[in-house]
């Protein structure tokens, strides 16, 4: 959380200047302590190298899919005649992991077109643009596997 903290604040402040980070390490010492005493935000995140470049690979098609969802999107709405197919979709995640849950379900909802409305169990309930199966399988294929690979690694 020291880390997270300390990079934000030295971000915000665009500065290395003495006093900028002698402040900032000491609010970032700080409010973990005053306010995370029981966060399980970084819990179970793992610190080896192989979740460290799982990360980056996850973040890197997560850009990949913000970028073609956002394409798509774009298209459908400058081409009002392209079909659109509507609909809640279950997909399923073999994730154990709660927090890896959270930032799937954030990784689906981050990308125009889906919107995760429930997280129930192993299942996520998601409303999508264009349902293009009604087979929990094969939606969950299309939509869950590209990230879960990458979480699974980061969190176990």
């Amino acid at each position: 959380m020291f880390i997270t903290l300390m990079g934000v604040w030295l971000l915000l402040n665009n500065s290395l200047a003495l006093e900028v980070v002698i402040s900032g390490a000491v609010i970032s010492l700080v409010l973990p302590f005053l306010f995370c005493g029981k966060c399980e935000v970084f819990t179970y995140l793992r610190f080896t190298p192989k979740a460290i470049l799982a990360t980056f690979l996850f973040l890197f098609t997560f850009l990949g899919e913000l970028v073609k969802s956002n394409l798509d999107v774009a298209r459908r709405v400058l081409s009002p005649s392209l079909p659109i197919n509507p609909g809640i979709v279950e997909v399923k995640t073999k994730l154990n992991s709660k927090i890896a849950r959270v930032v799937l379900a954030n990784a689906i909802t981050l990308t125009p077109g889906t919107f995760t409305l429930e997280l129930k169990d192993d299942s996520l309930f998601i409303h999508w643009i264009d349902v293009k199966s009604t087979e929990v399988e094969a939606n969950t294929k299309s939509i869950v596997e590209k990230f879960e690979k990458y979480l699974e690694v980061m969190y176990g």
